[in-house]
């Protein structure tokens, strides 16, 4: 069964198979107890340690190991704020950053009273470094900026941003988690993150580091372990794995990333063709190699995801179906794109050019039936009558409400007006998109009884 979901969790490198398994029987011990045992698992952690920060590109008295990703980010965060308290308060954000960094965000401000700034992005993901220069206020406590975002892949202009931030004597948090693999970070960035399961390495394996001359207080009881910033007895054969595989996956970055991407571009450009009504979205050239991510218009997420997992395809998605929440990924919605139907394709290392052809030998079926299931237009001919209709699409989720939207746009004239009633969240992204993917105008929102009232005019 094809595994695509990389940008999740990565399988387990068989390099970090052998490494679990071998210190597992070294690596037991307490590395602050100076008998054999304890001089033995010192002397592997000190190992790792070097190699992490040679791969990283900083000193090893900088780089610590956390229990995860999640907790280097939310330890890197809090300790970096309450070392420039005086400083200021102001976190800087982008609006695409992973939920771990804008949870830590949004705790920060209701504990302290610290704002919060998030920089918008553009319609692929991308802060734009000049508008991020102007987010940096003289409060600005700390900034965070991702290395590559983790739903569509993009790209982000991390040496320009770390730049202004350094010229205004402001941080930077970098959460590398999804660019680690493929390669060290560049630019003068203050605080780095990553996770180990995202490139081939355990679960509960994570680094933090904290450059020389960067004000930081932990938090929290102290301990006496990793510098007093991670308490807690170290998982050192999680460690080992972990760094082992992250050499591994670099000496082989350079040639695996032109297979995927070479791979990854026939699934950006077949889609489209292959499946009416599609959307890519991400950057096309700035980008991760081995993700892709679209939206097929007139589609429910989450039973596109249980189609392909029976067609034996292991997607994810950012479609408000498939959350918990109900709502839309937070990443589509900043970008402005369209959510419903949406699917995110990552490889992992090793993927036979086989399965994307399987894929794409798939593909179109699966979406038309899931279509045909949900009663979706075919097109949205006709020269229209009526000059305003209301669609009333209360109390029923995305994509039904546009659905019902492509269905009547076309007993309208030019120039109408189609007013849809709904209450699902993720209408107040999914109807802009349809109205740029189709060709219309979009009006705006007006408020209702319940709900919102979304106004589209018929432009062709």
């Amino acid at each position: 069964m094809p595994y695509f979901d990389a940008a999740s969790s990565a399988p387990l490198h068989p390099v970090a198979r052998q490494a679990l398994q071998a210190s597992l029987d070294e690596g037991w011990a307490d590395p602050a107890r100076l008998y054999q045992e304890g001089r033995r698992a010192a002397l592997l952690l000190d190992a790792a340690r070097e190699a992490a920060a040679e791969a990283v590109g900083c000193r090893p008295d900088e780089l610590v190991f956390t229990p995860s990703g999640t907790h280097a980010v939310h330890s890197g965060m809090s300790g970096a704020l309450a070392g420039r308290r005086r400083a200021g308060r102001r976190v800087v954000v982008s609006a695409v950053e992973h939920s771990s960094v804008l949870h830590a965000a949004s705790a920060h401000e209701a504990a302290t009273g610290g704002a919060v700034t998030e920089v918008p992005v553009d319609r692929y993901g991308a802060v734009s470094p000049d508008t991020y220069a102007e987010a940096l206020r003289e409060d600005t406590g700390l900034a965070c900026l991702q290395s590559a975002n983790h739903e569509v892949g993009t790209e982000q202009p991390v040496a320009e941003v770390a730049e202004a931030c350094r010229s205004r004597g402001v941080p930077l948090l970098v959460d590398a988690a999804q660019s680690l693999g493929w390669g060290p970070l560049e630019g003068a960035w203050s605080l780095l993150t990553a996770s180990a399961h995202k490139w081939g390495g355990p679960a509960g394996a994570g680094l933090l580091v904290v450059r020389k001359g960067v004000r930081f207080a932990p938090q929290g009881p102290a301990d006496e372990r990793e510098s007093g910033r991670v308490p807690g007895f170290q998982n050192i054969p999680a460690i080992l794995a972990a760094v082992a595989s992250l050499r591994a996956v670099r000496a082989e970055a350079a040639d695996e990333a032109l297979r995927l991407r070479a791979l990854v571009d026939r699934i950006r450009s077949r889609v489209p063709e292959l499946v009416p009504d599609v959307e890519v979205v991400g950057d096309p050239q700035r980008r991760l190699p081995h993700l892709v991510t679209f939206s097929c218009l007139y589609v429910d997420g989450e039973a596109l995801l249980h189609e392909l997992d029976r067609a034996d395809f292991s997607v994810s998605s950012g479609s408000s179906c498939t959350s918990s929440t109900l709502t839309p990924s937070h990443v589509l919605r900043a970008m402005g794109v369209l959510s419903e139907g949406n699917v995110r394709v990552s490889l992992p290392r090793g993927t036979p050019e086989a399965d994307v052809d399987r894929f794409l030998e798939v593909l179109p079926a699966v979406v038309s039936g899931v279509r045909e299931r949900y009663g979706a237009p075919v097109s949205a001919a006709g020269s229209g009558g009526t000059p305003s209709l209301v669609v009333d699409a209360l109390g029923r989720r995305c994509p039904i409400p546009v659905i019902e939207l492509a269905k009547v746009i076309g007993e309208v004239p030019v120039g109408g007006t189609v007013t849809v009633l709904a209450d699902d969240e993720a209408a107040r992204l999914d109807i802009p998109a349809w109205c740029q993917m189709r060709g219309q105008e979009y009006v705006g929102e007006q408020p209702a009884d319940h709900g919102a009232a979304y106004v589209v005019r018929r432009v062709s």
